[in-house]
């Protein structure tokens, strides 16, 4: 018997070393009858371009936030700024200035206009002096036998105005408006005026008439109105030329 159990027990390591040899589990007698596979290798992948090795177990999703954390918390709105006392205060002091300033403003304006009033008195005195002062003004009476539409003046033979007036114009001269046509110097002495009126007399024809006069000038500053009226005897317009000491 003891000879048998050598004999089995030589076999069973002469098996093991053969299986050994050839990569193979041996099977011992007595141990468990279940045969393992061998583990596989693992390889390791190579580093990606940032150097990093990349993970050797299952990729997974990160873990989502909670809730509370992803979601935006509601910002409670700021509550509406209420005017204090010291911001009316001030509000009070700005209108204030503003209003000041304007009134200043209009001040200065009205002290402009005045200046500049003053500038063309003393300059049409310095232009014109009163011994040399001859003056044109054209005059409309009622008008509604003759539109007006220009006028010309000759003064000794020597054209020196030639008006054409708009609509808004005429319209002025009918409500009493007077123009100052002419402003100029005169020697002293014997002078004439001729004037020439164009425009649509009745029944809405051509209507063209002239007026002149003499005078002397003296010393004094002369003005001469040029007066276009109305005859309702005659139904006709009448020119006049008429002047003023």
């Amino acid at each position: 018997m003891r000879r048998i159990r050598d004999a089995v027990v030589f076999l069973a390591l002469s098996f093991s070393l053969a299986a050994v040899a050839a990569g193979a589990p041996a099977d011992v007698p007595g141990a468990d009858a279940k045969a393992t596979a061998p583990a596989p290798a693992v390889v390791p992948k190579p580093a990606d371009a940032t150097g990093a090795a990349p993970a050797t177990g299952p990729a997974s999703n990160p873990a989502p936030s909670p809730a509370s954390d992803s979601a935006p918390s509601p910002t409670s709105a700021p509550a509406p700024a209420t005017d204090t006392g010291a911001t009316a205060a001030a509000k009070s002091a700005a209108s204030t200035q503003v209003q000041a300033l304007d009134a200043r403003i209009q001040d200065l304006k009205g002290d402009v206009l005045t200046l500049n009033r003053d500038l063309l008195v003393l300059e049409e005195e310095l232009l014109f002096p009163a011994s040399t002062q001859v003056a044109v003004f054209v005059s409309l009476d009622v008008g509604k036998l003759f539109a007006l539409d220009s006028v010309q003046v000759r003064l000794d033979d020597k054209e020196v105005a030639n008006y054409l007036y708009t609509p808004a114009e005429v319209l002025a001269l009918q409500r009493g408006g007077v123009q100052r046509l002419y402003l100029g110097n005169l020697r002293s002495g014997p002078h004439q005026i001729v004037a020439f009126f164009t425009g649509k007399g009745p029944h809405d024809r051509d209507y063209k008439r002239g007026a002149t006069v003499q005078f002397d000038k003296s010393a004094d500053p002369k003005y001469i109105e040029l007066r276009i009226r109305d005859s309702s005897g005659r139904i006709q317009p009448e020119f006049d030329v008429r002047v003023w000491q």
